[in-house]
């Protein structure tokens, strides 16, 4: 170790102190471009009826209630509701009921479809990490 030393130059401890602070330049640049805070995901539900987007709804906590009532063929109706950061299918005049059955579904990864009706509610946004993985 003592020969390590006796072998360099001045300069050479300039060289390796610069180094070092050059090594951290990434960290400081990395730092300053991330956000202070980070932001809640944004989570929203898109109807759709025939595959085609027809309204767009944010999802958040303390929401008021929104019903909507949308007509995809004569005759036939579907009534959506939004409430405190959830989206269900209230009400509809299908056969079988399965998209009122589903109830409220508030999580990115989630439908509720009314089949007979081409009608498709589907929660959209960022997956939060403590949230428990949905499987089928």
């Amino acid at each position: 170790m003592k020969q390590l030393f006796k072998t360099m130059r001045p300069f050479d401890y300039i060289f390796i102190v610069l180094a070092i602070i050059l090594s951290f330049i990434p960290n400081v640049i990395t730092a300053y471009q991330m956000p202070a805070e980070e932001e809640e995901p944004q989570i929203y539900a898109n109807v759709k009826i025939m595959g085609n987007v027809v309204d767009t709804f944010e999802l958040e906590e303390g929401q008021e209630q929104i019903l909507k009532t949308y007509y995809p063929n004569p005759g036939q109706y579907n009534i959506i509701e939004v409430n405190d950061g959830a989206i269900r299918i209230k009400e509809d005049n299908s056969p079988d009921q399965i998209g009122v059955n589903t109830g409220w579904i508030y999580r990115p990864g989630q439908t509720a479809i009314c089949l007979p009706h081409g009608l498709v509610l589907e929660v959209k946004g960022e997956i939060a990490e403590d949230d428990p993985l949905i499987l089928p």
